[in-house]
């Protein structure tokens, strides 16, 4: 890493950008080390010839950064970086956000495995009914089922303890099928459909890249099981959508909650919106706050004044 100028000089492209650069002053340890030369909101705003430290959201800065020649490091305020990574320019150090979405994640999640468990909808159902219907209705407790988690990083891990918490088995899948803490048992990218027979409900967290894409397609839902919840939050661009929708009507899944997607907004004709067996969460599973952002990034520009190795560094060349 080449050497720093005393005065970090740092541009922000995010929509938080002023909230992001006040949480970042208030956290900044050595009072006139850094400057903040531009904090804007759009990338029309941004003037690439001042860009030295860019802390952006990556969708914003795939627009300019091409543009950005004295860029040194982008901290994106995304966990998962496509957008950036998908473009020829890798001439800087790309960071980004991890730590932060484990705690929003585990809520996302259980929020709606308990709400297929317990069958909350039918009871919502009986009581808004005219008249009320008192009567049990079926449940499938989490109790002895297996979650599958496809991807193992560090969101993945922060399920794990509350879905032991409810006495329940949880596997991965991850590229090399390595034994990881904390999981019952690890399947290699190469064995998914004997992930995908071992599950009852499966999340997916994944990262966005070509050897993911389209990966979750007819053999993978003809291979879950009838009771099975699908929950994707992790890239939209792993689905098949027609495989997860025939998976529906056929009764070869009882659900799916999905949060992310190929395009978005996600289209107003897309059948999704109208699927009485889908739940859409609009890209809102976990969303990092601009007072997490701004430690990930005070904790990485401490590191790269003192020309130490940053965090959560991406590899151009794995995409990930």
């Amino acid at each position: 890493m080449s050497t720093q100028s005393p005065t970090l000089n740092v541009s922000i492209l995010s929509e938080d950008a002023n909230a992001l650069a006040e949480e970042i002053a208030n956290a900044w340890p050595t009072p006139n080390t850094l400057h903040i030369c531009q904090a804007v909101t759009t990338s029309e705003q941004i003037n690439p010839d001042e860009v030295e430290v860019l802390l952006a959201a990556p969708n914003l800065a795939a627009k300019v950064i091409d543009q950005c020649s004295g860029l040194k490091w982008c901290q994106s305020t995304w966990a998962g970086n496509a957008p950036l990574l998908n473009l020829d320019k890798s001439d800087y150090i790309l960071t980004g956000v991890k730590g932060v979405f484990g705690k929003l994640m585990r809520e996302y999640v259980f929020a709606y495995l308990l709400q297929y468990a317990r069958n909350i909808p039918a009871f919502a159902h009986k009581q808004n009914h005219q008249p009320p219907i008192w009567e049990e209705s079926p449940r499938a407790p989490l109790t002895g089922k297996t979650l599958g988690i496809l991807g193992a990083g560090s969101i993945a891990q922060a399920l794990i303890p509350v879905a032991k918490s409810f006495e329940m088995k949880v596997i991965g899948l991850t590229r090399s099928g390595q034994a990881i803490e904390g999981f019952d048992n690890v399947y290699a990218a190469t064995d998914l459909l004997k992930f995908t027979q071992k599950v009852d409900h499966v999340v997916n967290l994944m990262p966005d890249t070509p050897a993911t894409t389209g990966v979750l397609d007819q053999a993978f839902f003809e291979a879950l099981k009838p009771h099975s919840v699908f929950i994707n939050a992790g890239r939209g661009s792993a689905i098949v959508d027609n495989a997860l929708l025939n998976a529906l009507d056929s009764g070869q899944l009882r659900a799916a909650v999905l949060d992310v997607f190929t395009q978005e907004p996600l289209p107003e004709q897309h059948p999704f919106w109208s699927h009485s067996k889908v739940v859409i969460t609009a890209h809102t599973a976990a969303v990092s706050s601009p007072e997490d952002v701004a430690g990930v990034f005070v904790t990485n520009a401490t590191r790269y004044m003192a020309n130490e190795p940053l965090i959560y560094q991406f590899d151009f060349n794995k995409g990930y």
